[in-house]
């Protein structure tokens, strides 16, 4: 059964971007919303791209360092390997959760012909986990934890909704939840006092987060930012014919401060600047950079 849900105060729409596409590793597009010039960050959330790729564009071998990459597939497959040997495919409704941590060099490239969609969330990590071992959780479309109720489906990719749980673990807490509303569907989703949430539009059109009558109707690749005062987000699909799937997000905020060089996340320049070294000379969590290329880089010879 599931507990009857009220939102008492819904969160209001405070921001509203429409991502717009631009280029991206090697002939990538991305809708990038988050972690552009108007939102360098929303604590803890650095990246948020919708992510399109035709062969032979891609994302080759590429570090990372201090921080956590969410892909969710939409559509098509990618490829993703690594210099520790692991490699994988990750298909469409799959869900990879990977921890960088002190370091990873990977490459993520079409897996299919055709294109490639979906998503990829940068969550930031607190300075005491920037350094840990690096690891992944990977969950097949067909394991996501899913409820239906009164035309509401939800993929539960992180958090809990409409009764059901996620498996993954978020070393910063974290809720990530792929709704599809029916037309004329409503929904209440509690969110944590005290987090940060957006809400990032995939297809069709709703009125969020505010009174009903008097909110505009918001369509796809539009990023909501929510307000902090309130319990959660209110949504309606007042649409007669066409579906509405959005993802909500939110995140408990590290309040900690940050220095960004690109893939590397740490607290401040000088760990940067570390960071840096350590990837240009091969050490401290890089050492299988120095004679590691993707089998990807290898076919593609870059």
């Amino acid at each position: 059964m599931f507990s009857s849900v009220v939102v008492k105060e819904p969160r209001v729409v405070v921001r509203k971007f429409l991502a717009r596409p631009q280029h991206e590793g090697l002939g990538a597009i991305v809708r990038r919303s988050i972690g552009r010039f108007e939102l360098r960050y929303f604590d803890p959330f650095l990246v948020l791209d919708e992510f399109s790729v035709t062969a032979p564009a891609g994302f080759p071998d590429h570090p990372h360092r201090g921080f956590e990459t969410v892909t969710y597939m939409l559509q098509g497959a990618v490829t993703h390997e690594d210099f520790e040997g692991h490699k994988g495919t990750i298909k469409a409704g799959d869900l990879q959760w990977m921890t960088a941590g002190r370091g990873i060099v990977h490459s993520e490239m079409p897996a299919e012909q055709g294109t490639q969609k979906g998503l990829q969330l940068w969550i930031n990590l607190s300075s005491k986990h920037k350094m840990i071992e690096p690891r992944y959780q990977e969950i097949s479309s067909k394991d996501i934890a899913e409820a239906c109720k009164d035309g509401i489906k939800v993929r539960v990719i992180a958090g809990e909704a409409l009764g059901v749980k996620s498996p993954v673990y978020t070393r910063t807490p974290t809720m990530y939840l792929d709704f599809t509303l029916k037309p004329g569907a409503h929904l209440q989703q509690p969110i944590p006092e005290s987090w940060n949430s957006f809400v990032y539009v995939l297809e069709g059109e709703g009125i969020f987060g505010g009174k009903k009558s008097s909110s505009p109707v918001v369509s796809a690749h539009h990023l909501l930012l929510l307000g902090s005062s309130g319990d959660g987000l209110e949504v309606w699909n007042k649409s007669v014919s066409k579906p509405l799937r959005f993802i909500l997000v939110g995140g408990e905020p590290l309040g900690e401060p940050l220095a960004q060089l690109g893939p590397f996340v740490m607290n401040t320049q000088e760990e940067i600047d570390q960071t840096v070294e350590d990837f240009e000379n091969c050490v401290h969590g890089f050492e299988k950079a120095k004679h590691w290329r993707s089998e990807a880089a290898i076919r593609l010879d870059f």
